[in-house]
């Protein structure tokens, strides 16, 4: 689930939903985002991950963010792709990224790794599919290292996004960063960096406890 296309992936807030919704759209999923390729390289290079880093691309999609996360932690460093969609997992191995990274089938509430396992999460257009986000958001918190990073991002802003689809933004968005703020503070991190633009969607935040 590696870009937030629309609410309707979300019908019930219920995984088989959104199971569903990218299922259908896997095999051409790359194709519809051709050019989305710079802003992931740059999404990931604001994290200023290094090498041997352990890092995490939650709702990794068909994987389009792996090739960046792999350079940036090099060979000594440990990426996991995490998707809840069986068929865009299929997509990022079709692809060749699985040779980037160990793919896993998983629910991002509930992640099959030990606490503090990870320096890093990476991402792209999952707050909006999460059926709980403060949930989701906690459990993430649990896998990262106090003083490790997340990074919420999309290739497009809010308006921009909303704009592609027809839809308004409403004030109960929460990617906004007067909502998103508190959520992520509930949730065991503090946002750092805030950007919402035309070209980019990008809230950085630091796992508590460092």
């Amino acid at each position: 689930m590696d870009d937030d296309t629309a609410g309707t992936a979300r019908h019930t807030g219920q995984g088989h939903d959104v199971r569903e919704f990218f299922a259908s759209r896997a095999h051409d999923w790359d194709a519809r985002f051709p050019d989305d390729g710079p802003a992931y390289e740059a999404g990931v290079a604001a994290m200023e991950l290094r090498a041997g880093d352990r890092v995490l691309d939650a709702g990794c999609g068909t994987g389009r963010a792996l090739p960046a996360l792999r350079a940036a932690v090099g060979a000594g460093g440990a990426v996991l792709g995490a998707d809840l969609t069986p068929e865009m997992l299929a997509a990022a191995v079709r692809a060749g990224r699985g040779r980037l990274a160990s793919l896993v089938l998983a629910d991002v509430h509930r992640l099959p790794l030990p606490d503090a396992a990870l320096d890093a999460v990476f991402a792209a257009g999952l707050l909006s599919h999460l059926s709980e986000p403060g949930a989701g958001l906690a459990e993430l918190a649990r896998t990262v290292r106090p003083g490790g990073r997340l990074a919420l991002f999309h290739p497009v802003g809010r308006a921009a996004l909303a704009a592609r689809k027809g839809r308004p933004l409403t004030p109960d968005d929460l990617r906004a960063e007067p909502n998103l703020r508190p959520l992520l503070a509930r949730s065991g991190w503090d946002l750092v960096r805030y950007v919402d633009e035309d070209a980019r969607y990008l809230a950085m935040a630091v796992r508590q406890g460092a």
